[in-house]
């Protein structure tokens, strides 16, 4: 079974940045260029990247398409989402390079059409983000950059787009992101036992490499890592050595 580390950029008006738990008021700034930061992440390694447009989450349109179209031609393979709501967005970000697309809000609010977009363009290029809250019980999905509540649950839709062909979930906890307090490794064992033909990308809170041997021993086929590699933790090296 095949595992990936995959480095994270969440950008913000062009710059590098980390929200923590997804609160847009809570900003943390860093000092590299995008494009470096991708460039070392290739230098070190790493064969995929995670890129995420936070503006366009909340907003709802690709604003910073251009960074993203640059970081795609660095050597790696970018999923990139954030805003991604029509089929034009698809589109502009395929020819921009992008390997796999990740789908959001849309994926929460209208199935159907990522069902469709599944089945025309292949399951493999599209990355299911499911982010996800423990409230009253259930795995709820906010949207719009975590701000929006919804109603669907993550035990009902992610079970729905397996039946249906998708092959990527990505899952963040999002009381855990940002935060440094480790992976929820019990909702990848869940995952994991209820979707088991989902590929599944483990997200929020990694702290330090045992977090990664954690996650794969719980099930996970891939880690999103983000501020604990902005933050020196640990290298990228080290993480693939994992």
């Amino acid at each position: 079974m095949s595992f990936t580390v995959i480095p994270a950029i969440d950008l913000r008006e062009g710059r590098v940045v980390r929200l923590k738990q997804g609160d847009y008021a809570q900003q943390t700034t860093y000092a590299c260029e995008p494009r470096e930061l991708a460039c070392r992440y290739a230098e070190a390694g790493a064969s995929w990247l995670h890129v995420v447009d936070l503006d366009g989450a909340r907003g709802g349109s690709l604003e910073n398409f251009a960074v993203i179209e640059a970081m795609s031609h660095d050597g790696m393979r970018v999923q990139a989402g954030g805003g991604v709501r029509t089929e034009a967005d698809l589109r502009r970000l395929f020819d921009a390079g992008v390997s796999r697309v990740v789908v959001g809000s849309v994926a929460i609010r209208e199935p159907e059409r990522v069902a469709d977009w599944l089945s025309r363009h292949g399951a493999d290029r599209f990355t299911l983000a499911l982010d996800t809250r423990r409230i009253d019980g259930h795995w709820s999905l906010p949207s719009a950059g975590w701000t929006e509540s919804e109603s669907r649950t993550l035990d009902e839709l992610a079970p729905w787009y397996a039946s249906r062909g998708a092959q990527h979930l990505l899952c963040t906890d999002i009381d855990r992101d940002g935060m440094l307090a480790g992976f929820n490794l019990d909702l990848y064992r869940h995952l994991t036992e209820a979707v088991p033909a989902l590929a599944v990308q483990a997200s929020g809170g990694v702290r330090s490499l045992e977090d990664i041997r954690a996650a794969r021993e719980a099930g996970a086929r891939g880690v999103i890592l983000g501020r604990a590699l902005l933050e020196g933790r640990f290298t990228v090296q080290e993480a693939l050595a994992c």
